[in-house]
């Protein structure tokens, strides 16, 4: 007779989650539509939209699994003056209870818990104590990290990296897994609390894509607003938000479009939600390094707001050619890159040699990729980018999407990562 198997059940601690339009509601989006094809019933606990500062996407809500169950919590709004933004701090106490009743009173096997909100990392060690359950966090981004300006001594950032410092020992001490977008992300918690690697898990898992995301987009029938598809124009997206290491590659490819017009005469690059705030319509960020530079609505337009996810996907469609601007920062793996190749175009990226978006876009074959080792090598190839334009050129016009190499490009997706987390998941519930 055939050994009967328990479906295990795993919260997923996610404080922002669909309508909410950040960035970072996908990773806990994916992994729960998933998780019940590997023997795992998910519950989403999140905080109620009305918290939310960020514009809603209701059109992403759409995605969400009818079947997938969602606990929303309550929080603290936004005051003004903002004295609290940060959503897992504003909501922290509401988070922890909900979970923890449904702990105690359902069987739980694992508490899965994503950050940011760094803050939230603690609920897995508060709840870890008060109940026996085992926890995991996800790095979609680092957080003891270096901000520009965390020299300063009592400025904002000096603190973030200080208090940041004090905090994530504590919340990963009792931790069973150890999970980020790429290893970069979590090198710092091995290195910084050595013994944990005895006891956790560590695993990387790309940040992913859903094929059927872009489905979507064709069955709202969605159209681009932004601006109009030009045949004499070679139209290039550029979307999401841009890192403070990132300016400095940009400017330097600004100065290579000044000084080589007849080279870039037919090039637009469309920045879309790179805005200071997401939902400041003049919060422009990249229009003053075009003024600067001449190139402002000649080959250069910046659309600051963040628009909505399948709004995004949209306007890839509807453009030539994704452009991609990495960072100095060898662990940056820019969650673009994913639906950039679903997007079916071209892709122009500018990255450190060590992100793992390199090797997305090299083994697909979706993009030309510049990218640089160290900062000698990047100075000397933003110096003579026009060079690199040209190679893009030769790759564009032999472009066909119909070649991109799709099994090479499915391990990134949503489905296969989630079957690298049940895979952990196993290990540490069967153990």
């Amino acid at each position: 007779m055939e050994e009967y198997k328990r479906i295990k059940k795993i919260i997923i601690i996610s404080p922002h989650f669909p309508p909410s339009n950040l960035t970072a509601v996908h990773r806990a989006r994916f992994f729960a539509q998933h998780l019940p094809s590997f023997g795992w019933e998910p519950t989403i606990v999140t905080v109620h939209e009305d918290y939310y500062e960020e514009a809603l996407d209701n059109n992403l809500a759409k995605l969400v699994p009818n079947w997938l169950r969602v606990e929303k919590v309550k929080g603290i709004k936004v005051t003004k003056p903002r004295l609290i933004g940060d959503i897992g701090l504003r909501s922290f106490l509401s988070l922890y209870r909900r979970a923890k009743k449904i702990i105690k009173e359902e069987n739980i096997d694992f508490v899965y818990i994503t950050i940011p909100s760094f803050y939230g990392a603690l609920w897995g060690r508060w709840l870890h104590e008060s109940t026996g359950v085992a926890y995991g966090i996800d790095y979609i981004d680092p957080w003891v990290h270096e901000f520009p300006g965390s020299n300063k001594i009592f400025s904002r950032h000096w603190w973030a990296t200080k208090v940041s410092g004090f905090l994530e020992p504590i919340a990963v001490k009792k931790a069973a897994l150890i999970t980020g977008v790429a290893e970069s992300y979590f090198e710092g918690v091995q290195q910084r609390n050595a013994r944990l690697k005895e006891k956790a898990i560590f695993c990387a898992i790309p940040f992913g894509s859903e094929k059927r995301d872009h489905k979507k987009v064709k069955e709202f029938d969605l159209q681009p607003y932004l601006f109009k598809p030009n045949a004499a124009k070679l139209q290039m997206v550029y979307a999401g938000a841009m890192l403070p290491k990132a300016y400095s590659l940009l400017e330097k490819i600004f100065i290579s479009f000044q000084n080589n017009p007849e080279v870039f005469e037919n090039v637009e690059i469309h920045f879309i939600g790179t805005g200071k705030n997401p939902t400041d319509p003049n919060g422009f960020t990249i229009k003053p390094y075009a003024e600067k530079y001449s190139l402002w609505k000649k080959n250069i337009f910046e659309y600051p707001v963040r628009i909505p996810y399948l709004d995004v996907l949209v306007h890839l469609n509807a453009a030539n050619a994704v452009f991609i601007l990495g960072s100095t920062e060898p662990h940056y793996t820019p969650s673009k890159v994913y639906q950039a190749v679903l997007s079916g175009k071209p892709i122009l990226a500018v990255l450190h040699t060590m992100s793992t978006a390199v090797e997305v876009l090299t083994n697909s074959g979706a993009g030309y990729v510049v990218d640089f080792a160290n900062e000698d090598e990047c100075e000397l190839k933003m110096q003579y980018f026009e060079k690199e334009y040209m190679q893009f050129l030769e790759f564009y016009q032999q472009y066909n999407p119909a070649n991109i190499n799709m099994l090479a490009f499915e391990k990134y997706s949503a489905y296969n990562i989630t079957d690298t987390l049940a895979q952990a998941l196993n290990k540490i519930t069967e153990s």
